[in-house]
């Protein structure tokens, strides 16, 4: 059996090991963050399904983990080749992919063979520790957490987050916490734990309750983005149409009671929205695919509780009908779908 490793709490001493599975889009700068502002001897581990996206990022962020060792310090990252070897070098394990499907899989190789655990005693302070911040359903993520829990693999906390890639980039993600009570003890030392590692690389944490609470606050708030970022669109390309300057468009409905997110930080009008996919024309953000996902899963959330989504399925119909002649690109890029429509350009397979 592995030797038993050093406490958590020990590492301000001699350095922490940090681990980070999926570098996409939200990933990659959350990652870059993370290993900004960690103490310069702790080590990142990385890991992607794209070995090369890791490489990529070991060069870029980080130096080599023996050139950090030489200096007994340096900003080290290492490339790991699976989920289940990093987690095994880890203190925290990171986790951002793209669904349930990927979820499940990275957590069956962690799991099996049982862990060792990371000292002889453990306790909320000290135990490994695996945030998931991935945006599946709650169910998955319970069962996920119940598996950690119950094989003393370590602490599993549910922490997905709202801000898009550009509050990745700036560090200024909100985190939807769901912390498991473990029958009442260790919730709270749990909390305080989770919440200083998330705000390395964001500027809030909101703490929603149990295990996957934090995934039902993420599930109705992307169910609001997906309408609102409609909306946003619809409403640019209305006041355009009817002859506004898209400038001053954008400046009334963000001093107004009009304003969100798609319409202040996500734009999809160039010029508006500093650092938006917009700028880019539509790469590198939330993609359709992903915010099609999202929908899915608070609609088959709300049906499994019996909940009513009035505009639910027409916002399907848009994303999907977008997803078709828009691929890859950012959400926001419903605002091109729409203006296509009404100058007599592309067409809704629905016609409605």
């Amino acid at each position: 059996m592995p030797a038993v490793r050093r406490d958590f709490s020990a590492t301000a001493s001699i350095g922490a090991t940090w681990g980070f599975i999926g570098l996409g889009h939200m990933g990659y700068p959350m990652a870059r963050n993370l290993r900004a502002k960690i103490p310069e001897r702790d080590t990142l581990i990385v890991h992607d399904q794209k070995r090369e996206v890791a490489q990529k990022f070991k060069e870029e962020v980080g130096i080599a983990a023996a050139g950090a060792g030489a200096e007994g310090k340096g900003n080290a990252v290492e490339v790991s080749d699976s989920p289940r070897e990093l987690a095994e070098k880890s203190d925290v394990i990171i986790s951002v992919l793209p669904g349930p499907p990927h979820v499940k899989s990275v957590f069956g190789h962690i799991l099996h063979p049982r862990l060792p655990p990371l000292s002889e005693t453990v306790s909320a302070e000290t135990d490994r520790l695996f945030i998931d911040c991935s945006t599946i359903d709650p169910t998955s993520s319970t069962d996920i957490a119940n598996a950690v829990h119950s094989s003393s693999s370590g602490r599993f906390v549910d922490a997905p987050m709202s801000g898009g890639v550009v509050g990745a980039r700036a560090s200024t993600l909100t985190f939807m916490l769901g912390c498991p009570s473990h029958n009442g003890n260790g919730n709270g030392k749990l909390a305080a734990r989770v919440t200083p590692i998330l705000e390395l690389m964001g500027s809030k944490v909101v703490h929603m309750g149990t295990s996957g609470m934090g995934l039902a606050g993420k599930l109705a708030n992307n169910y609001l983005l997906a309408i609102s970022n409609i909306a946003t669109a619809e409403a640019m390309n209305l006041g355009i149409g009817l002859g506004l300057d898209p400038v001053h468009l954008a400046d009334l409905i963000n001093g107004s009671s009009g304003q969100c997110w798609s319409s202040k930080v996500n734009n999809p009008i160039k010029g508006i929205s500093p650092g938006a996919p917009a700028e880019r024309d539509f790469e590198g953000g939330f993609s359709v695919a992903l915010m099609k996902k999202d929908l899915a899963l608070a609609m088959k959330a709300a049906k499994e509780h019996g909940v009513e989504l009035e505009l639910a399925r027409r916002a399907e119909d848009v994303y999907e009908d977008v997803e078709e002649e828009m691929s890859g690109k950012d959400f926001s890029v419903v605002y091109r779908w729409l203006e296509g429509r009404s100058t007599g350009g592309s067409r809704s397979r629905r016609g409605r």
